[in-house]
């Protein structure tokens, strides 16, 4: 296989993970694809657009038979409750928990730190992302914004109170160093204007 052969088909693996996450434009994606993933002149950017498209056209035709309310719109529904019991509450935080956490304390501190009455945290990342769109749990990084163990089980039980209410199955032993998941979340993502 030629470089440029492999390029492609990594290419093509992305930008089917980017398409059906549901968190990118197709302009984000081929910016993505083109100035961050490879190096400017390794792919020709008319292919990479072609491939975007055929994959935005194959979810958007599939997009038609999803049920009106996905698990993803559910998933929004619980972040912003979340939101609203003075946690901070991301989606697609960076992409380890170690940009998740990054991300978070940037907004904790955009709030006013401690004087913004946040409590604690949820959020899942772009790891975390890849594993659920090709259908494995979504994990969940949580915990109490001070550090406290004992207050951070405390917010993993609000957390996972919140998503069965909405209908989701949550696995977690009740350890606040291990990640509570989403069992067997059907991934569907609407489209983002392309």
């Amino acid at each position: 296989m030629s470089k440029l052969q492999a390029d492609q088909a990594y290419a093509n693996q992305q930008i089917v993970h980017y398409v059906w996450a549901g968190f990118h434009s197709s302009e984000d994606i081929e910016r993505t694809l083109l100035e961050d993933v490879f190096q400017p002149g390794d792919l020709d950017a008319d292919w990479v657009r072609a491939g975007i498209d055929r994959e935005f056209a194959k979810k958007l035709e599939q997009q038609i038979d999803w049920p009106e309310k996905t698990d993803c719109d559910r998933l929004d529904e619980v972040f912003a409750e979340l939101e609203g019991q003075q946690l901070i509450a991301l989606q697609n935080a960076g992409y380890t928990q170690s940009d998740g956490m990054e991300d978070m304390s940037e907004i904790w501190h955009e709030r006013g730190a401690e004087k913004s009455g946040v409590v604690g945290y949820c959020f899942y990342h772009g790891q975390d992302l890849e594993r659920v769109v090709k259908g494995e749990p979504l994990y969940l990084t949580y915990g109490d914004i001070a550090g406290d163990d004992a207050r951070g089980v405390v917010i993993g039980e609000l957390i996972c109170r919140v998503l069965e209410r909405h209908g989701f199955t949550t696995n977690w032993d009740r350890n606040i160093k291990t990640r509570m998941h989403i069992a067997g979340i059907d991934w569907k993502r609407r489209t983002p204007d392309y």
